[in-house]
């Protein structure tokens, strides 16, 4: 990393990781280069561009380095960074949560389009919330809302508290330790889940940015990756009673996960597929 040498500006420095990620076979070089050198120097993409020839310290130098070789390394922007963007909220993420991922804003999607009335003093509850994610995206929609955020990790409530502190909404939001609903007082209006869904079989066969840095537990599934539906079904009638539940699911997986809430009476409502028009996300109802 002898590119990275005190004195050079942060334009160099931003090409020269560029190159290096480049040549790695980084797929979206000068985008992380950009978030990295700014992350290194803390200012944001505008203030970047105007600092582009202020010269990079010995102390920013040595960070940058090493947040440079963590990329080079495998690990998501994401991860170096502690930060995702999801629903346009900027949310911590910590070693104990997944990544929120693009197509799961379809449960947001298909959750706001099942609620006729935006200013209701609704009830929610998000199951596995990890970063607290889609919990938190639809309180900044619902505006009188309030919710629930369960997980079996304490440290991963730990972090989705602390993204509900960060984003004004510490207020409308709880988080329990739990198994998904089963420690939760009925009834919701609305249930919400991205349960861990990938066969144990298929995990060995992730990209390695997830494979080694998303937590496991949140994405076994089991032997068949439906395992977390099976306990989902178990206590959704129970919580939902006249509302909705939506989840998440893989691709292909539509019909299994319909006949597993089928069994516990719930019908699939709606469906919301992502951009390659798999789906992705399904809204159920007491049958």
């Amino acid at each position: 990393m002898t590119a990275l040498a005190p004195g050079i500006t942060l334009e160099q420095a931003r090409r020269a990781v560029a190159a290096l990620l480049r040549a790695r076979g980084i797929e979206t070089p000068e985008l992380d280069a950009r978030i990295i050198v700014g992350h290194a120097v803390q200012l944001a993409h505008t203030a970047l561009l105007a600092a582009a020839q202020r010269p990079l310290s010995q102390d920013e130098a040595r960070h940058l380095s090493a947040l440079a070789e963590r990329r080079l390394a495998g690990e998501p922007v994401s991860r170096i960074i502690g930060q995702r963007e999801f629903w346009s909220l900027p949310l911590l993420v910590s070693p104990d949560v997944l990544v929120p991922r693009p197509e799961t804003e379809t449960v947001v999607e298909l959750a706001l389009a099942l609620t006729d009335q935006r200013d209701a003093r609704l009830r929610i509850a998000d199951l596995g919330t990890g970063s607290g994610a889609i919990l938190l995206a639809l309180l900044s929609e619902l505006n009188e809302a309030f919710g629930v955020g369960t997980d079996i990790s304490p440290k991963a409530l730990e972090t989705a508290q602390a993204n509900a502190r960060n984003l004004g909404l510490g207020a409308r939001a709880v988080f329990l330790a739990c198994d998904y609903g089963s420690a939760l007082g009925p009834p919701f209006d609305l249930v919400v889940s991205n349960p861990p869904y990938i066969a144990t079989r298929d995990i060995a066969a992730l990209d390695a940015e997830v494979r080694a840095h998303d937590p496991r537990g949140a994405l076994d599934g089991g032997e068949d990756g439906l395992n977390a539906y099976r306990a989902i079904a178990a206590d959704a009638g129970r919580l939902i009673g006249r509302g909705h539940l939506v989840v998440e699911i893989g691709a292909g997986q539509a019909r299994e996960v319909e006949a597993i809430f089928a069994a516990k009476g719930l019908a699939v409502s709606a469906r919301r597929h992502d951009l390659s028009g798999e789906t992705r996300a399904l809204a159920l109802r007491q049958a």
